[in-house]
C-alpha cells in the first residue's frame, strides 16, 4: 500500500509515519532524508544534488523524482511506501503520478491529517523533541521526563526548534495553505482523499489513519 500524508506543519505527520513504519513495515520516503542520503551517496544523481544545493539552490522536481524512481527500483518497501514532504503542489503530484504508473504502483490513499490553526500554535510552541530517535514531546499533554532523558531512546539531547514560534509558525502555515491545499481538492477529485482530526491523541490519529488504510 503506498500512500500520502497531507497536513499543515505540525500536524503529525511525522509521527504517524513512524507508526507506520513499524506497524506495517512500510518505508517512509522523506524527500528531506533522501536529498540528504544523495548528497553524500558519490552516485551521479548524488552529485547532482550536491552541486544544486552547494550553489545555494532548490533542487528540481525532476531530481527529487529520479531520487524517488532509485527508491522504488530498490524495492525495499515490503509494506509499501509513505510519501512525507512530497508532493507539494499540483505540478508535483502529476509528476509522482506519471512516475508510480510509469513502476507499475499506485496511490492507495491520501491521508489529510485536517488542524485548527489557533490549536495547531499553542501545540507547536510548546513542542520539543529527541535529537537523537525524534520522539516528540509537549508541555502540557507529554512533559519531558523528569530525568531529562527521552524515554524512547535515553538521549539527554530533547530541543526545541528555533521557529517553534508563533509568528513563524504561522508563516508557515500561509506557505502551506498557499501551495499545498490545492493538493486536497486534486486527490479528492480523483477518489483518493481520506481526512482525520490531526489534533486528536496520537492514539486517536492512528486508529483514524488505519480505519480510513482500512477502507481504501
Amino acid at each position: 500500500m503506498n500512500i500520502i500524508l497531507l497536513g499543515p506543519p505540525g500536524a503529525g505527520k511525522g509521527t504517524q509515519a513512524r507508526r507506520l513504519v513499524d506497524e506495517r513495515n512500510m518505508v517512509q520516503l522523506s524527500t528531506g532524508d533522501m536529498l540528504r542520503a544523495a548528497r553524500t551517496s558519490g552516485t551521479e544523481m548524488g552529485k547532482q544534488v550536491a552541486a544544486v544545493m552547494d550553489r545555494g539552490e532548490l533542487v528540481t522536481d525532476d531530481i527529487v523524482i529520479g531520487l524517488i524512481r532509485e527508491q522504488l527500483e530498490a524495492d525495499n518497501g515490503a509494506g509499501g511506501y509513505i510519501f512525507d514532504g512530497f508532493p507539494r503542489t499540483l505540478a508535483q503530484a502529476d509528476a509522482l503520478g506519471r512516475l508510480l504508473v510509469d513502476m507499475g504502483e499506485n496511490i492507495d490513499a491520501v491521508i489529510e491529517m485536517q488542524v485548527d490553526d489557533d490549536a495547531l500554535v499553542d501545540r507547536i510552541t510548546a513542542r520539543s523533541s529527541c535529537a537523537s530517535c525524534g520522539e516528540v514531546y509537549n508541555d502540557n499533554t507529554k512533559p519531558i521526563p523528569a530525568d531529562g532523558k527521552c524515554s524512547n531512546c535515553g538521549s539527554a539531547e530533547i530541543t526545541r526548534r528555533a521557529d517553534d514560534n508563533e509568528e513563524s509558525l504561522r508563516t508557515r502555515l500561509f506557505a502551506y495553505y498557499k501551495q499545498t491545499s490545492p493538493l486536497v481538492g486534486y486527490y479528492y477529485a480523483k477518489g483518493d482523499l481520506k481526512t482525520v482530526n490531526g489534533l486528536a491523541s496520537m492514539d486517536e490519529v492512528a486508529a483514524s489513519i488505519n480505519a480510513a488504510l482500512a477502507s481504501a
